[in-house]
This record gives structure tokens, C-alpha cells and sequence, in this order.
């Protein structure tokens, strides 16, 4: 498949830049199938939420969601890419996107039926998650396909706003639906939207590889793994986003600072919960001139160094509202400390600006930077990274937050992420120099 030309112009605004869209009608139907199937996905990771916690009241059952999902979506993440390295990307993504489309399809099954069986619901979550992680590093791997590499910063931010909205839209319709229509219909508009995908992939060409061999084995792991050695560049990328998700992720705490610090209970940790999306959604939005930025790798530090201090603020803001109670000033329950949630929700919207201009940048550099016939392996690390970071954060925070500080956490794990994005900056001169003109992995 021949790759686009560059041709793009200087922006003047700093409005998300449509040029993708304009030069690739492939492109703009594959992020319009995406979104409108991810608000039906969106939809049905909370619909099944609530549906386990309506047979079982259990918070550990489905908490198992995605204990039962983690390590085959590591391995997914891991020979997912093998496989967009070694055949036809298109097909790749239409077989797991049937096998998605499939397990939504039993979801509604079971619902319909009345089908209480709790590991019938693991498993078809699990196939799931397996099926969406190929289908994300495989996608990623096709983008390039059918961009020209200074469109890549734009693609990547419309891809922020794709995913802003999924992950409010739908959980918000899953709600108004279960609670007016039920599990079984909630399912079943799932399993209609995610047709949308279908369509954005069976019009894309077939896209084979750039220099494949098609060895799907376990020497096409160790391939990609040694290559990922030989590119420090995106190994550092990656570490420093590990650090970030790893000390700069405090959403394990939200449900005791609802409680104990500004009150309002589960409200406020909606609010909290969706100031981070509202943010890395608005920063895509406004992302117009992000294309423009040569120096990506002091970027991406930078934006991370700029996270790190939103998350600390967040912690300084938990710091008062402690010190406040211990003098007798108190928030319950059902009423929050407004100005104490306003600022909360401001440090939050503004980390998940900041960790979305970075996403943007570590996107496009692997995208430009890593060859096509590594590109679907090295983004299937990626996939890892992204999954288990926030894991080992929710372990850390956990951890942090057992000496009953709740500001701890965010508060040092912020600064742990300053320093080091900083740091790795500043003593690995090959992220410093990085070039978006002369792309090295």
C-alpha cells in the first residue's frame, strides 16, 4: 500500500488538526467505527459491572473482572503484535474484532436467558479484553499505513478525543439504560453499535507488513523484545511512562477522600474520575499545534514533569483538607467541601491534559520511529505498559495509603515523577535530541 504524501501546512490555530481526516478517508472511517464501537464497549465494561454486582453484592466478584483478564491480556498485548507483524493487518483486526463482536453477542445471551452463572460472564469479559487488546496494537500498527508521518501527532490526538468521549458517553448511557431498560436491551445496543467497527475495517486495504516474514512463533517475540533493546529511545519512553502510571496514579484513594477528606461520597469520585478524562479530552481538542513540535522526547518529559505536578497539587489539596479535619473542620458524606472538590478536580483535569500530550508524543514516536515490520510488536509492549502500569500504581498508592495519609500517596508520588521525568531527560541525550524530522527508535 503506497503511504501518503506530506504536504501539510503551518497551523495557525490551536484547534485539533482534521487534516487526517481530510487526507484519508481510510483513516477517518477506521476512527469513526472505532469511537462508535468503543462507546458501545464503554457501555458494556460497566453494564457488566453492575450486573455481577446485582446477582453476587459482591465488590471482590467483580473486582475478579479484571483479575481474570490481566495476564491473558499481557500475553494478548505480547503475540498480538507478533501477529500484526507477520499477516495481513486487516484481516488480524477483523478476526479479533469478530471474536469481540462474539462474546458481546453471549453477554446478551446470558442476559436474556436469565443466566446467573458467574464464570460464563469471566470468561466472555476475558475473551473480550483479549480480542480489544490485539485489535488496539494492531490498529496502532495500521495508522502509519495510511498517514504521512507529520500527520501522526494529529491522528494520535484524534485518537484523544475518540477515547474521551467513549469513556464518558458510555458509561454514562450504560447507566441511564440499565437503570430504564435493563442488562438484556444495554447488552444488545452494544452488540448493534459494535457493527461500526466492521465497517471502518472491511473498507481498509489489505496493509501486509513492510518487510514481514510471517513467523508467528515465539522467535518473533524475542525479535521484537531484542529490537526494543536496541532502541533506547522508545525504552525510555516507555520507562518513564511505567514511573508516571506507577507513583502518579491516585484513583485508589478517590473512594476515601469521598468519604473522609471533601465529602459527597460517590459523587465526588465521579467528579474526580472524570475531571482526568475531561482534561486529556480538551487537551486533544486544543492539540493544533502539537504537530509542529520537533524536539519530541523533551516533549514527552516535560509533559510528564508538568503531570507529576498536577498530581502533587491534587496531593497538597488531600494535605489541607487533612490538616482541616484534624483542626475540627469536617465534610460528610453527603455534602462535599466545594472549593476543596473544585481544586481537586482541577489538578485532576490538568494531569490528564498533561498525560495525554505525552501520550500524543510517545505515540507518534513510535509510530514514525519504530520500522513497519516492528511496529505491531513494539506497540503490543506498549499495550503491556499501558495495562500494568496502572496496576502497579493501584498496588503502590495502596501501600502509601495504609499509614491512614491519604495525601501521601499523590503528594510524594508526584514528586517521584517530576524528578525522574526530568532526570531521564537530562542524562539520556538520545530522548534529548530526539528529532520528529530525523526519527531514530
Amino acid at each position: 500500500m503506497k503511504r501518503p504524501q506530506a504536504d501539510a501546512p503551518t497551523r495557525r490555530t490551536h484547534f485539533v488538526d482534521l487534516a487526517p481526516f481530510r487526507r484519508s478517508p481510510a483513516f477517518f472511517r477506521l476512527w469513526l467505527g472505532g469511537l462508535i464501537a468503543g462507546i458501545g464497549g464503554q457501555m458494556t465494561i460497566i453494564a457488566v459491572g453492575l450486573h455481577i454486582y446485582d446477582i453476587t453484592g459482591s465488590t471482590t466478584a467483580v473486582s475478579l473482572v479484571g483479575v481474570f483478564a490481566l495476564v491473558p491480556m499481557i500475553i494478548a498485548g505480547v503475540y498480538g503484535g507478533v501477529l500484526a507483524d507477520s499477516f495481513d493487518r486487516r484481516t488480524v483486526v477483523l478476526v479479533a474484532e469478530f471474536l469481540a463482536w462474539g462474546s458481546t453477542v453471549g453477554l446478551a445471551l446470558l442476559a436474556w436467558n436469565r443466566v446467573d452463572e458467574l464464570w460464563m460472564f469471566y470468561a466472555l469479559t476475558t475473551i473480550t479484553a483479549v480480542a480489544t487488546t490485539v485489535v488496539g496494537a494492531t490498529r496502532s500498527a495500521i495508522v502509519p499505513r495510511l498517514l504521512s508521518p507529520d500527520l501522526l501527532p494529529a491522528a494520535s490526538a484524534l485518537g484523544g478525543i475518540s477515547f474521551g468521549v467513549q469513556v464518558t458517553v458510555g458509561p454514562a448511557l450504560a447507566g441511564v439504560l440499565v437503570a430504564t431498560v435493563g442488562f438484556q436491551w444495554t447488552y444488545t445496543v452494544d452488540v448493534v453499535l459494535f457493527i461500526a467497527a466492521f465497517t471502518g475495517v472491511v473498507t481498509l486495504p489489505r496493509i501486509i507488513p513492510e518487510g514481514g516474514s510471517r513467523r508467528a512463533g515465539f522467535a518473533a517475540v524475542w525479535e521484537g523484545l531484542a529490537f526494543l533493546r536496541r532502541a533506547p529511545n522508545i525504552r525510555m519512553s516507555f520507562l518513564i511512562d511505567i514511573v508516571a502510571m506507577t507513583f502518579g496514579m491516585p484513583r485508589v484513594v478517590f473512594p476515601a477522600v469521598g468519604a473522609l477528606l471533601i465529602g459527597g461520597g460517590a459523587i465526588t469520585v465521579g467528579i474526580l474520575s472524570a475531571a482526568f478524562a475531561v482534561g486529556a479530552l480538551l487537551s486533544s481538542v486544543f492539540s493544533g499545534r502539537l504537530g509542529h513540535v520537533r524536539m519530541q522526547g523533551r516533549a514527552i518529559g516535560s509533559a510528564v514533569a508538568v503531570y507529576g505536578g498536577f498530581i502533587a497539587a491534587f496531593g497538597l489539596v488531600l494535605l489541607v483538607m487533612d490538616h482541616g479535619r484534624a483542626a475540627g473542620i469536617t465534610s460528610s458524606f453527603d455534602d462535599a467541601n466545594l472549593p476543596a472538590l473544585a481544586l481537586a478536580s482541577v489538578a485532576l483535569a490538568g494531569a490528564g491534559a498533561s498525560d495525554n500530550v505525552s501520550a500524543i508524543f510517545r505515540q507518534t514516536m513510535m509510530q514514525s520511529a519504530v520500522p513497519d515490520v516492528m511496529r505491531g510488536r513494539i506497540q503490543g509492549v506498549f499495550t503491556v505498559v499501558v495495562t500494568g502500569g496502572p496496576r502497579l500504581g493501584d498496588a503502590y498508592v495502596g501501600l502509601a495509603a495504609a499509614t491512614a495519609l491519604l495525601w501521601l500517596p499523590p503528594l510524594l508520588g508526584g514528586a517521584i515523577v517530576v524528578l525522574f521525568s526530568l532526570a531521564a531527560v537530562r542524562l539520556h541525550r538520545s530522548l534529548r535530541e530526539y528529532d520528529a524530522l530525523h526519527p531514530t527508535p
